[in-house]
């Protein structure tokens, strides 16, 4: 029988087009002695529609391959990523591309990919005598198998009862949730939404059903907390206060006044309080953040110095978490900008969007859970991860005078506790637990404010950071808290 005719004999027995019988096995096809697998995940009653016209199908079997499962309650999509099964494209792309066979699977996104090396474990070896026609008929008896030897297990840092929780609050939403110990880097839970069905990739999927995961406009695929860049707004107040607080000739007791609006030059900038916040001082400036005092202070420091400041805080690199396809953000610097704009193209009001965390800075989420991280310890923190390790790859150390960072510690203090302080719906109220946080309301380009809050709570010895971003998310304070305040709730019961 012809191959044309044996797919649509093939098709009409099991209802599948035979159009993807005949792309599948050009896909696989190896050889003319090789096996080539033409359909998977057929049902018991396919099976058994094969089995019985068994006589008009000569050279097709079927046979069980094992395949990945996932019993939890929890998806985890953008942590636990996909796997593919190996075709002719993927197999002729990969570096050891001996090691892979047709039909193989290989871990494609995720810490399916990252760990790959690991998961996969190493192939066995039988060896078959086969007749002139490629037919079996029996064992080589010369040569002795080779047993596979399984892959190895990795135990993830993740706790399914958080990530179950973060994954509720963030339904219909779009958005990173990320939580973790500040000290170790541990990334106890991860959430980017919109997200996908941790077992799409694992049974059969259709073109349409593909694409329409790919093409969605919300992209699903796309791992938001890895890759996605966004303004961070006044979440990053506390950088621009390490600046001030580092220039010898700068008080953060004297007042700068707030009244809505402050012009610079011809341009016009606001406050996020348009009626003003009166006279503030830097503590206040960072509980009620406060724009205009930032831009009145600005004489204490320059672009560069800023940038320096950035990147001491890990903004502007890969912070080298264990999922690949990490960005590294922007920060701009003199140079940057006279790339971009020529150097006459850009002036010192720049630095006005720069300082609150506007303008051309971009972070990733992972970056900030990086940063309150940083701020946390005081400077000393372990590289975020989600598989645990014996030592961590990287260590941040970051050093500021005692006193400098007793005032950025209180001031974010502040910002849960002073009447005006704009965390203050983060705060879960309960005793024993005392709560750091500082929000954004990071104005979009292409649509609606994103809102953010990151902070930390300290549960007698212990502590855990958390980062809050709603895309289009409006307020901050009013929207992102909130989210946040559930979550500190969660983390009082932990056991940790």
């Amino acid at each position: 029988m012809k191959k044309g005719k044996t797919f649509k004999t093939i098709s009409s027995i099991i209802g599948l087009d035979s159009f993807n019988v005949s792309q599948n096995y050009k896909k696989y096809y190896r050889g003319r002695f090789i096996p080539t697998r033409l359909a998977k995940d057929l049902t018991f009653d396919q099976v058994s529609r094969l089995e019985e016209n068994r006589l008009e199908l000569k050279g097709i079997y079927y046979q069980q391959f094992a395949e990945r499962y996932f019993p939890s309650k929890i998806r985890a999509s953008h942590i636990l990523g996909y796997v593919k099964e190996v075709d002719k494209n993927i197999r002729n792309s990969l570096e050891k591309i001996n090691e892979y066979e047709f039909g193989d699977i290989i871990g494609w996104s995720g810490l399916e990919k990252s760990y790959e090396g690991f998961l996969k474990g190493t192939r066995g070896v039988q060896f078959y005598q086969v007749d002139a026609y490629g037919r079996e008929v029996g064992h080589v008896s010369d040569f002795l198998p080779t047993n596979p030897e399984p892959g190895q297990n990795i135990l993830t840092t993740i706790d399914i009862d958080i990530q179950k929780k973060i994954e509720s609050l963030m339904i219909e939403k779009k958005g990173v949730i990320i939580v973790g110990i500040p000290e170790t880097g541990e990334i106890l839970g991860a959430v980017s939404k919109p997200d996908f069905k941790p077992d799409l990739f694992t049974g059969r999927i259709s073109e349409n059903d593909w694409k329409s995961v790919l093409n969605h406009p919300d992209k699903p695929l796309v791992n938001r907390f890895n890759r996605g860049l966004y303004p961070p707004g006044s979440i990053v107040k506390m950088v621009t206060e390490a600046a001030l607080l580092n220039n010898p000739d700068f008080n953060p007791l004297s007042f700068q006044e707030c009244k809505g609006v402050y012009q610079f030059g011809d341009r016009v900038f606001g406050c996020w309080y348009t009626d003003g916040h009166g006279n503030v001082d830097l503590t206040k400036a960072i509980s009620n953040s406060c724009d205009i005092y930032f831009y009145k202070t600005i004489d204490y420091y320059d672009l560069n110095i800023l940038s320096h400041f950035f990147k001491l805080f890990g903004f502007g690199e890969p912070v080298g978490i264990d999922i690949e396809g990490e960005l590294k953000g922007i920060v701009p610097t003199k140079l940057y900008m006279n790339q971009r704009y020529g150097r006459s193209g850009w002036s010192k009001g720049a630095l006005l969007n720069f300082c609150i965390g506007q303008g051309e800075i971009l972070v990733t989420p992972m970056q900030v859970f990086n940063y309150i991280n940083i701020l946390s310890t005081r400077g000393s923190t372990a590289q975020p991860h989600f598989v645990k390790l014996n030592k961590p790859n990287k260590y941040y150390k970051m050093n500021l005078k005692d006193e400098d960072w007793d005032q950025i510690v209180f001031d974010m203090r502040q910002v849960i506790i002073a009447q005006k302080g704009t965390g203050r719906a983060a705060d879960p109220n309960i005793e024993g637990l005392k709560l750091f946080g500082k929000t954004g309301t990071a104005e979009n380009p292409h649509g609606e404010d994103h809102a953010w809050f990151i902070g930390w709570i300290e549960k007698k010895s212990k502590k855990y950071s958390i980062v809050v971003l709603l895309e289009n998310g409006g307020s901050g304070g009013s929207n992102a808290a909130p989210i946040a305040k559930e979550i500190f709730n969660k983390l009082a019961l932990t056991k940790y």
